[in-house]
């Protein structure tokens, strides 16, 4: 039996197939001559916005028990994030999955265990 593979090496094959159908959706579309990065960081800006709007003016509460119209705006919303982030990533020639880990290592750094746990202060305030 084939050994599994790591769960970096799946993403980023799942993040490079997205990447090509990104591509290949603006390339049919003749889209690729407005997505320079500053267009793309715009729009995922927005979209990040739209997201927000999913739960402005609900209580903590309400936001941890959305109902199932409430679920299916935030999941579209989420996917417009996600992908105008791939096709940025894509424009500047950034793997995002490193990006992530070396972010997370960063943070490791940042907010150590004994000084971040239960906190919500910036790593400069602990």
């Amino acid at each position: 039996m084939p050994e599994a593979k790591p769960t970096t090496e799946v993403t980023t094959d799942a993040l490079s197939t997205l990447r090509r159908a990104l591509r290949q959706f603006a390339a049919e579309r003749d889209w690729d001559q407005y997505h320079s990065p500053k267009n793309l960081a715009i729009a995922l800006s927005v979209e990040a916005a739209e997201l927000l709007e999913a739960f402005q003016w609900l209580t903590d509460d309400s936001s941890r028990s959305l109902s199932p119209d409430q679920i299916a705006k935030a999941k579209e919303e989420m996917a417009d994030v996600f992908l105008y982030l791939i096709r940025l990533a894509d424009k500047l020639d950034i793997d995002l999955v490193t990006a992530a880990e070396d972010k997370i290592a960063l943070n490791a750094l940042r907010y150590p265990r004994d000084k971040a746990r239960g906190s919500n202060k910036k790593y400069t305030d602990l």
